[in-house]
């Protein structure tokens, strides 16, 4: 095993047993509900939008251990960024999970996802937060990934 994939498979394993920011807001300015029926990950994602700026995110649900690293790492990579930025990290995300070209270096150690695109059936998984935080960031309540 490579040092990446095991570097990559330590940090899924660490997110998945603690994720970071998985609990309730109590009153979020933003929510939205997602669910990969393939593999039955949901998750509701809160958020607290604040003059344009995430103060505060997180998230609830259960899934696979990808869906919820990916969760986890997704809410400490936007907290205290513009909506715009939140934007551009989705896009940049979604970009390297299911494009071959060049991987942001904007998205720092969320680059440890470059992999999931060698599994098609593993991107929903990974990409389900990001959806879900597009979603509740432009106000819309369900994302599904089927």
């Amino acid at each position: 095993m490579s040092e990446l994939s095991e570097l990559y498979q330590q940090v899924i394993l660490d997110h998945n047993k603690k994720p970071r920011n998985f609990r309730k807001i109590e009153s979020p300015t933003h929510t939205a509900e997602g669910h990969n029926p393939l593999c039955g990950d949901q998750l509701t994602i809160y958020l607290d939008l604040v003059n344009d700026e995430v103060k505060d995110v997180s998230f609830e649900g259960s899934g696979c251990a990808i869906s919820k690293a990916s969760a986890s790492m997704m809410t400490q990579a936007v907290k205290g960024k513009s909506k715009q930025q939140v934007e551009d990290l989705f896009k940049g995300f979604h970009l390297m999970v299911t494009d071959d070209s060049e991987t942001p270096e904007e998205l720092g150690n969320l680059r440890i996802f470059e992999g999931v695109r060698e599994f098609p059936v593993r991107v929903k998984c990974a990409t389900l937060p990001w959806h879900t935080l597009h979603a509740a960031i432009n106000k819309e309540e369900l994302v599904s990934t089927e």
